[in-house]
Order: C-alpha cells, then structure tokens, then sequence
C-alpha cells in the first residue's frame, strides 16, 4: 500500500545522483552497461550502453534552466466500468512532430536543448507531462504530489459515484538511437540486446516503486496511430492499479485454470497461423485476431515480465523480434503503423499465471486502406473481423520469407 503523511520535496533515489553527477556504472547482462543521472528539473535519466560503444564514461550536464514540473495528474472513477481515468490536463501542449533541428529525443546541441544533454546509444528518461506521477513530490520550490494516492488494490476495485484519487505512478521515454527517424525494427541486433536489458532494468525498477501495480512497455510506430514523434522510441508506464485489459484475463484465468498460456501455446503452435518459431519464442496470427494485423509473440516457458527472461531467452528475442517487425513492414512498400505493446503480469496478483508476451496490432487493412473503430466496435466492444487469421497469418509467412536474415550478435 502506498502510504504518505506529509507533502515532501524531490526524494532521490538511493542510486540515482543529482544533476549532472554520474552514478558509479553498472554491468547489466549482455554487457551492457547502465549509468543513471538527473535532469535539470530533478528527473531521473538513465543511460544504457551497447557492449560496443563508442561512447566514453562522461556525460553532459543538463544545464537548462526549466519549468517546474506539472503537477501529479488526478484519476476518476467510472462507476459503470469501474475503469480510473487520468485526467492530464499537462499533455494537451505535447511537442508535435518536429523537424531533425528540435527533435526533443536527440542529444543537446548549441540550438537543440533537448531533453537528452550527452551522446547516446540507449537512454530511459521520466515524461515531462506524464499521465501518472511523479508519485512523490517535485524539486525545490515545485507542487507537492500525491496527496490523495490510492490506498491499495480493494480501494481501486470499491465502486462509486464521484471517487478520485492522484494519478502516482511513472511514465518513462524509451530511446532506441540518438537517430532522429527509426523505429525498433530498424535496431541492429546488438542495439535491439540493449534496449531488451533496458526494459528487463526498467521493469524489476519500476515495480519496486511504491504503488506500482503493472508495468508496460510498449512502442507506438506510425502517424496513423497517433505518434507525435518520429525519433525511434517507445514508452514505459507504471499503473497504481491492474489495467482494465488485465484485470479481465485474470477472471479469464480464474474461470480456465493457471495454465491457460501454456495451452494457449500448444494450441497455436499445431495451428497454421504459426508466423515465426524459435528455441525460446513463438509468434503466431491469434485464433481471434480482431485487427487486420495482429501478431501475438510468446516465450515456450512461463515467465511473468521482461526482468525473469534467461540470458539465453533475451538473446534469441533480439534478432527474432527484428526479423518479426521487419516482415510486418515487408507486407507492403510503406511502413506499417503498430502499436507494440508488451504484456506483463501485475506487480502483486497473478504472476504465476500472467505470462510476458508481445501483442502487436495495426490498423493496417491494405496499401491505403486502414481499420477504424465505429459504432458497434468503438460503442459496444463487438468486433468484426474482415480478414481471416490463417489468411493474415498466410501473407506474413510470405513477405517473412522475403526478409534478409538478421545478422549480427545479440551479446
């Protein structure tokens, strides 16, 4: 349960140093290396080095003078749903796809004061405006932060009329390449290795947090699904409760057994909508795909989130995950749009049962055609599908067949 008594100021965390002091390095798995540090405004920024950079130990000061951050965003409660709805008012003034000058991910320079102030490979930082957090309070002189924070998962789940409670929790900026355009699949292999140990980093940090309850990882790719930003990047959130998607596959766990993954599993693996088979994972079309492309990517064994991944597990991941998006983007002569959103267990409830697993879904229904949610699928939650999944599954095989190896090393 997350308790705090009194409105206090920027806490730092135990290994993360003030602005612009780097914290002694540490030595990740694949030989990646980590170095954490703070931005001007005091949040916390996280370097992830490949295990053949080119880079040196130092890093550059973040010496802008900023705003003080927004204040913590406030949930309300949906009493038909019982769903939390952040209301973040701070998000409405987001950067909206800037030129290569003002790209906002890339390294400072003398006219770009980014939000980034050195050179790097992979770097992890706090959202200027998130959508939850900053769960504790702000730096000197910044508004106090969570002073109605949710008292636990029973608090989240009581019904009600005209509940509220402060958004805590944290949403962190993932940076696959100082590049200015890009996208995880465009990653050599080595770079896709560092970006996995930053999320396995990422996610055993973040649930560590208190009031974390789910961690989720995920890249938006495309302006067609609403991306702000062309740099390669993707996204971290930390919810203070079990994510409504969530909360009903674990009554769909309670209602099937602890071992529905595994079935699932063996199910789709007889099955022809098999699109990609490794020693460690599988990719397949779904059995009941509800978009026009939808790839879902399950590691053999069970395993809760990114941090529980074996070394051997992470580096089949990197050169399979590649080859997987590059197909996807092989299926016609323009980039595909896609959210890649990886799904872990909840921090404290199922994760004997909630296995990791990538759920890859595009709007995407022909060359220059795409899906959108109307009346029964946006209003009612009724899905039609206009393409068959053996027959999605069928042309991914093909352009698959199409993609050049993913050569490289993963470690």
């Amino acid at each position: 349960m997350l308790t705090i008594t009194q409105p206090f100021r920027y806490r730092v965390d135990v290994n993360t140093p003030a602005n612009g002091a780097d914290a002694s390095p540490q030595q990740l798995g694949a030989g990646v290396v980590k170095r954490a540090t703070r931005l001007a405004d005091g949040r916390e920024l996280v370097y992830y080095d490949d295990p053949d950079t080119t880079l040196g130990p130092e890093r550059a000061l973040d010496a802008r003078t900023l705003d003080l951050r927004p204040e913590t965003a406030a949930m309300r409660l949906d009493a038909l749903t019982g769903d939390w709805i952040t209301v973040a008012a701070a998000r409405q003034n987001r950067v909206m796809l800037p030129s290569a000058d003002l790209d906002p991910l890339a390294p400072q320079s003398p006219s770009n004061p980014s939000e980034i102030p050195a050179r790097y490979d992979v770097a992890v930082f706090e959202n200027r405006s998130p959508a939850f957090g900053p769960a504790l309070a702000q730096a000197a002189g910044g508004a106090p932060a969570a002073l109605d924070p949710p008292r636990g998962l029973e608090d989240l789940v009581t019904l009600g009329l005209g509940r509220t409670r402060t958004s805590v929790g944290r949403c962190e900026v993932v940076c696959f390449s100082p590049e200015h355009e890009g996208s995880f699949g465009t990653q050599t292999v080595t770079r896709a290795r560092t970006v996995i140990e930053a999320w396995a980093d990422r996610t055993a940090a973040l649930s560590a947090l208190p009031g974390i309850e789910q961690v989720f990882p995920f890249e938006n790719r495309g302006e067609a699904i609403g991306v702000t930003l062309a740099h390669p990047h993707g996204q971290i959130y930390a919810y203070p409760y079990v994510t409504p998607r969530t909360t009903r596959l674990l009554a769909s766990i309670d209602a099937l057994g602890a071992d529905l993954f595994a079935r699932i599993l063996a199910f789709e693996q007889a099955s022809e909508r098999v699109v990609l088979r490794g020693e460690h994972w599988s990719a397949f079309v779904p059995f009941a795909a509800r978009w026009p492309l939808e790839v879902h990517l399950l590691p053999h064994r069970h395993v809760p989130d990114f941090s529980a991944l074996r070394d051997e597990e992470r580096d089949e991941l990197a050169p399979l995950y590649l080859r997987l998006l590059r197909g996807v983007d092989a299926l016609y002569d323009t980039p595909t749009p896609y959210i890649a959103a990886w799904h872990q267990a909840p921090v404290r409830v199922g994760r004997d049962a909630v296995r990791l697993r990538l759920e890859l879904t595009s709007p995407r229904r022909g060359s220059d055609r795409l899906k959108f949610l109307a009346g029964s699928e946006a209003a009612m939650g009724a899905w039609t599908a206009e393409i068959p999944p053996e027959a999605a599954a069928g042309r991914l095989r093909a352009a698959l067949a199409d993609v050049p190896p993913v050569e490289g090393i993963a470690r």
